[in-house]
């Protein structure tokens, strides 16, 4: 129950009594020597007695009703306490606070039109409140009686010009009608007030930053009047932090970013242990970029809050970004520790040990979530990367395509070319050609420039010997989008020498060795067989000695061992 009601329904006993307790004293009882009353006093006399019964008799029942519909509402029956309410709102319409709240109820319940009978009889008293106008305009309004509406806020802010409700809602009113241009002035009309105090004004950018949201020239016009309305709040130096909180909440939302920080940080001097304030400059940092403040803000609501699980997942896709793997999943074990019920942090942190080479432990991760939440595409899809990374390629697959169907019967955006990617890596290395193909081929009608696929298919080819032709144009699409990368100059040099071109193939994998990073044994025997092609047989068993030293292979030492040697003796 609204403390206000139930200091009315003290306000109304307290009126009662008062009322009952100052009955004139009766005409016909007189005191001795007393001049006797003339006929038309006395009448005068009765009738003032009446009209005073009356009204005593008028306050008992609103008390009544009102305490019925009061005793209904402790009773947790606010249904029933409404009509009690609304009859006291109805036989005393100057208690305001009642009618305001009755009408409220009766919008709410979409009974409009005894909302509007009694705020038009509250309202049609001379000492009416701008604030019933405005609930009046709400009324017509919820009641399609638009121009009554429009009539109603006007004649809340002639009554009351600083009433911001009034400006909000009647510039709401004609956003409803498409009628930006007149929404933008009637917040103008607010901005012109003279002596505004710092809380109107934010209030003030708030609703000028409602108007943003609309696609319309008008949206354009009111971003900078918000700002605006801001920085004149600023200026004023408020000292309230919840109008503080509130004025940097709006320079956040409006993209204000440096003026946002500095209101934040002062308000954390002030108030360090207030709550969202670092959350919000979390936010800002990682809007802006700047990885080391929000991980600084983050740890100190870790050090505030040490069972904050939402600090250690921010700071768990901070470390993540900056390929601190392990880190990262140290985080969000701990988020996912502090609160097992979040779902997300399970696929993350099996994400990441995936990418840690921990599929047995992501495997795990899966299994607990699958205890707690319905099966979906992510943990399908993770559990087929796992089992990848363990070489069970059958498995991989049986989970890919779960996470296929699962995708196409709910969330078909899944399916983007990362996944048709996976999908056909697994395949191809489970011996499924022809459906690594299909999968690498769907990959690359989602993205036709993905360069990884580009090689991936095309060597696929080069190493079987099929679809040559095919495979070389994908390969070199794949160098021009990436020209430096080893791995892709190295398919485009195997490639050419299973077309029979060694000698150019010779140059694209001597720039595959230029561009590597560190020594790779498929390079160095790519390069070995094509010096053997071109009957340069020493520096073919010096690439495999190179492959050798890089990854020891019995298949490399037998090319060394079978390599033809120079015949000195013949010169």
């Amino acid at each position: 129950m609204r403390a206000d009601l139930n200091a009315l329904a003290v306000a109304l006993a307290v009126a009662v009594v008062i009322a009952s307790g100052c009955r004139t004293t009766s005409p016909s009882a007189r005191t001795p020597g007393e001049r006797k009353a003339s006929a038309r006093e006395q009448a005068a006399l009765e009738r003032a007695d009446e009209a005073r019964e009356a009204a005593v008799e008028q306050r008992v029942k609103v008390f009544a009703n009102f305490a019925t519909g009061l005793s209904r509402e402790l009773n947790e029956a606010p249904d029933e306490a409404l009509p009690f309410y609304y009859e006291a709102a109805v036989a005393d319409p100057t208690q305001e606070e009642m009618v305001l709240e009755v009408s409220r109820r009766l919008l709410q319940r979409q009974e409009t039109d005894k909302a509007v009978a009694l705020l038009e009889k509250a309202s049609a008293r001379p000492t009416a409140s701008g604030a019933l106008f405005v609930h009046l305009g709400l009324a017509y309004a919820q009641g399609s009686k638009t121009e009554q509406a429009i009539g109603a806020y006007r004649s809340a802010l002639k009554k009351s010009p600083r009433l911001l409700a009034g400006y909000q809602n009647l510039a709401q009113l004609h956003v409803q009608q498409k009628q930006f241009k007149e929404a933008l002035h009637v917040l103008d009309e607010a901005s012109k007030l003279p002596d505004l105090d710092a809380g109107f004004l934010v209030d003030l950018a708030e609703v000028y930053a409602s108007l943003t949201r609309q696609k319309v020239p008008e949206a354009e016009a009111a971003k900078p009047r918000a700002i605006d309305a801001l920085d004149r709040a600023s200026q004023l130096k408020p000292e309230s932090p919840f109008v503080l909180q509130k004025l940097a909440d709006g320079y956040k939302l409006l993209g204000e970013l440096p003026k946002a920080t500095a209101i934040y940080l002062q308000l954390l001097e002030r108030f360090p242990k207030q709550a969202g304030l670092r959350e919000k400059l979390t936010d800002i940092y990682l809007r802006s970029g700047d990885k080391q403040k929000a991980s600084e803000q983050l740890e100190a609501i870790t050090r505030d809050y040490p069972t904050n699980p939402n600090a250690y997942y921010f700071l768990g896709g901070i470390a993540a970004e900056e390929k601190q793997y392990a880190k990262a999943a140290d985080h969000f074990k701990r988020a996912m520790l502090l609160n097992p019920d979040f779902e997300q942090v399970y696929y993350d942190l099996a994400g990441l040990q995936i990418t840690l080479e921990q599929p047995n432990e992501a495997l795990a991760t899966l299994e607990k979530a699958a205890g707690k939440f319905k099966d979906n595409f992510v943990a399908s899809f993770y559990r087929g990367m796992a089992h990848s990374v363990l070489k069970k390629y059958s498995d991989a697959i049986k989970h890919l395509i779960a996470a296929e169907i699962w995708a196409k019967a709910n969330e078909p955006q899944r399916l983007t070319q990362i996944f048709y990617f996976q999908m056909g890596a697994a395949y191809e290395r489970g011996g499924q050609h022809a459906d690594a193909e299909q999968a690498f081929r769907k990959c690359l009608e989602l993205a036709p420039n993905f360069p990884d696929a580009l090689n991936y298919l095309g060597y696929m080819w080069a190493e079987r010997g099929v679809n040559l032709s095919e495979a070389r144009t994908m390969i070199a699409k794949a160098v021009e989008l990436e020209p430096k990368n080893a791995a892709y100059l190295d398919s485009l040099g195997w490639v050419l020498f299973k077309l029979d071109q060694p000698q150019e193939a010779l140059k694209h994998l001597l720039e595959a060795v230029k561009h590597s990073e560190k020594p790779d044994a498929t390079i160095y025997d790519h390069l070995g067989d094509v010096y053997t092609s071109l009957k340069q047989y020493e520096q073919a068993r010096e690439a495999w000695r190179k492959s050798l030293e890089t990854e020891p292979s019995e298949l490399i030492r037998k090319k060394i061992e079978a390599s033809p040697r120079e015949d000195r003796s013949a010169k």
